[in-house]
């Protein structure tokens, strides 16, 4: 009997969730528009002239606050990323100053990077972070692509697993750069120190000021100087540094599922061809 009221109060609590999500939902996330990537589908690859152009808008724009901890120098070389040649990652990683040691005496000292070096963070420290953007914490920069994302619901989130839809991430950082708006919409009071972007998940201000602006950074290549192109550009470098193995996961998986329909389809035939006549 105790069981039995146990598993009825469970089941009560179970549909009292389901029942008040509504209720608790009230509060509609901000629709993120899906956008064009070179990288989308099962078949898409990075451009690397985009993300030579990402990679130059984080050096210029977000590397004063945002760290890339889990992103080396010699990623920069490798196939299927920006396309530098080992020469120009030494020469980019040699900008860069870099703590080591402890040397003969005990001490830590600095010297340039090397290609096995990772980028260093802006700040020593969470807490120097932190007194730097007036309490809050820029975060790191190597797999945020991956981290936020817009929530699909049901049954959008069941549609992408079928149309293969990964670019949550690229296209909430690029709706997050191009959100942002001068005054905020009549009833919303945006705090001192904060701004306000309807396309921000969390709530709609926050900390960051609009970090781009039209012109920013010089392109020498043509492409458009413009808040649009820049979101795009560096949206498109934070994919790859929070998946920089994306075009060989890709064909791997084309090279099993390929190996798998041929080999499906060997099996259906031989069973055809063996079993056929004998009786069951």
């Amino acid at each position: 009997m105790k069981r039995m009221v146990g598993t009825v109060r469970t089941l009560a609590a179970v549909a009292g969730l389901v029942l008040a999500g509504p209720v608790l939902a009230a509060g509609e996330p901000p629709h993120i528009e899906k956008q064009q990537w070179s990288f989308s589908g099962p078949f898409g690859t990075y451009d690397p002239a985009q993300l030579q152009r990402g990679f130059k808008i984080y050096r210029e724009v977000c590397s004063g606050c945002h760290s890339m901890r889990f992103v080396a120098f010699r990623n920069l070389a490798q196939p299927g990323g920006p396309g530098f040649s080992e020469e120009e990652a030494k020469a980019i990683a040699a900008e860069y100053t870099v703590e080591d040691g402890p040397n003969d005496d005990g001490d830590m000292y600095e010297r340039p990077g090397i290609l096995a070096d990772h980028f260093p963070s802006p700040f020593p420290n969470e807490q120097a972070a932190r007194a730097a953007n007036g309490g809050a914490y820029p975060p790191d920069f190597s797999l945020l692509a991956k981290a936020r994302a817009a929530h699909r619901g049901f049954p959008n989130f069941v549609f992408d697993a079928f149309t293969q839809y990964q670019e949550q991430g690229p296209d909430y950082i690029y709706a997050l750069l191009t959100g942002y708006e001068e005054e905020a919409p009549e009833g919303v009071e945006v705090p001192v120190g904060q701004y306000y972007n309807h396309s921000f998940l969390a709530a709609n201000t926050l900390a960051m000021a609009p970090p781009l602006s039209e012109e920013l950074v010089e392109y020498t290549d043509g492409t458009p100087m413009t808040v649009d192109q820049y979101a795009r550009d560096v949206a498109a470098f934070m994919m790859w540094a929070a998946e920089p193995h994306l075009e060989d996961r890709k064909k791997i998986g084309f090279r099993v599922m390929a190996f798998l329909i041929i080999f499906g389809s060997l099996l259906y035939f031989t069973k055809q061809k063996i079993w056929r006549n004998v009786d069951h």
